[in-house]
Formats: C-alpha cells, structure tokens, sequence
C-alpha cells in the first residue's frame, strides 16, 4: 500500500484530486501507517481519507466505498500492490476526455520486471474460443487473426482500442458512467466483480478502452497469495467464474462453456497421468466443472 501511495505522489494527475484509502481489515501494521499524516504528505493532496473496515467486505464493495466517498468526475482505481508509471494518470485522463462515451480506461500492466502482464481478455468466455485455445487451433490461423480472435496472451497489449474487459487492478472510471450502471456487485466478493462490472458498462452502452501508453506496475495476487494455497484459490476463482456466468450469460452459454471446458480438462488430465506428472489442479477444476454440470441438469429438471 504504501508504495502505491508513494507512487501517486511521484507521478501525481495534472488536476486536484484527493486520495481515498479503503483498508478491507488488513493484518498486517499497514494501518498505523495509513492514520498518520504520511499518506497525504506522500500522495501531495489537499484531502485524504482513510476507510477502516471491520472485516474483509471483498473487492468490489471496498471500491463502492471510495466511489461514495469521493467527489471527482473520475475515479482511478489502484490496487494497493500496484504503482502507477511516469504520466500513467495524465494519458489515461487525456484518452477519457477524448469520448464522452468512454466509460473506462485500462492502462498496460507490468510486472516488476517489466515484462507484460496480462490485463485484456475475451468477456464473457465463450465456448468456442476455449476450444481454439485449449486444443490450439490457432496454430491454423493467420497470425494476425489470432490476437483479434483471443486476446489475452495472443495480443501483445501494444496499441489502443476498445476492450470488453479490463483487470481491477488499474482502471480510470467516469462518475457519470458509474451513476448510469452502477458500481460493483457486492454479490461477488473476489474474483468475477470486474468481469461482472466491464459487460454491464458495455451493454449499457459506454466504451471500455485499453491505453498502452500509460503505464502500471502490479505485482499480481499479493494478498490472495497471504490468504489461500494455489489449489484453494484456483477453487475460489473457478467459484467465481460460475457465479459471473450464472448471473451474466444463458443457460444455453453457460452449458456449452462447462462442456467445453470439461473436454479440455478431461484431455489434460490424461496427458498428465502418463507423463507420470503432478495434476492435483486439473483433477480439482475437472471435479468443480463435473460438478457444477450436475447442479446444471439439476436446476434444469426443477424448472
């Protein structure tokens, strides 16, 4: 946190702005550094407040309480793992003020090395782009069809355009947007809530935008990494993608996203098993997708 804080002091907005802290109850002593007056003697802003929460209310609803909170025309939403780059603020103000209609803007993540950090993905998944990647058919695709096609780790992340899904971990959004749609659904405590929040902006008819040119550092899964294992927090993301589509997609794309997934779960398990290689993770999101498959027919039949 306190580097992040340090880093908006560094490459500070052209505009006033305040700093708004949610602590979503942290153990760790951060919090007795977040009440002195060092925070907004680092930051270099006129307001600064500190939200204390009681317990860990998740992700989205921590961020709602900035949106109450604060009173510009802009949010920048900063993970407290994350560092803003030289003019990262500035470039992605000066991309909003250039449409109206975008609703939010994404910069190029990093990681501490510098290298790419995947941030702009295909929303909501689809069952055919699982199939192309998982049995990589995109080996059959011009090349540069592929990226346009997938996203993810098939774009280099290198020029500006409009996305259906940016990463929580580094947006500027508009307050009108947010007053339009609404902020985050606290029904999603972690993981899914930006998934969620991105397809409501665009069916609500804003422009989600990526801008390469600004620039921040994430250092990825910090704080998930303190809470749960690998295994545990593959569970709860894999959770949390079902709980997104349940909500977001039909039935009809919810069903073909578990086949399809089962397919490829079910092939890499095999795979796995005579390699003689570990796979306690395919054989858990394999029994997730089973599993949720049957509560699907279950649900089914009752209707």
């Amino acid at each position: 946190m306190r580097r992040a804080i340090e880093s908006i002091g560094a490459y500070p907005p052209a505009m006033r702005y305040e700093l708004v802290v949610v602590d979503n109850a942290s153990s760790d002593d951060s919090i007795r550094w977040l009440r002195s007056d060092e925070p907004q003697r680092f930051a270099g802003t006129e307001k600064y407040l500190l939200i204390e929460n009681k317990a860990n209310v998740g992700f989205g609803a921590a961020n709602n309480q900035g949106f109450a909170a604060a009173s510009a025309p802009f949010f920048f939403l900063l993970n407290a793992d994350a560092e803003l780059g030289a003019d990262a603020c500035n470039k992605l103000v000066s991309t909003m003020d250039s449409d109206p209609k975008i609703g939010a803007c994404g910069p190029r993540l990093v990681y501490p090395d510098g290298s790419l950090q995947i941030s702009v993905w295909r929303n909501p998944p689809t069952a055919w782009a699982t199939l192309i990647s998982g049995l990589r058919l995109y080996k059959f695709l011009p090349s540069g069809l592929i990226g346009e096609l997938l996203l993810a780790e098939f774009w280099p992340h290198d020029r500006r355009r409009d996305v259906n899904m940016l990463s929580g971990a580094a947006i500027l959004a508009r307050r009108e947007m947010i007053e339009a749609v609404g902020g985050f659904d606290s029904r999603f405590h972690m993981y899914g809530e930006d998934n969620e929040w991105c397809l409501r902006i665009r069916r609500g008819g804003w422009r989600l935008v990526f801008d390469p040119d600004a620039v921040v550092m994430h250092h990825g899964g910090k704080s998930s990494r303190q809470r749960w294992d690998t295994l545990e927090q593959m569970r709860i993301q894999t959770e949390a993608s079902f709980r997104f589509q349940k909500h977001c997609l039909s039935g009809t794309q919810f069903f073909n996203n578990l086949v399809s997934n089962i397919v490829l779960l079910w092939a890499q398990f095999q795979i796995r098993r005579l390699k003689g290689t570990p796979a306690d993770d395919v054989r858990l999101n394999l029994h997730l997708h089973l599993s949720e498959l049957r509560s699907f027919f279950g649900r089914s039949e009752a209707q």
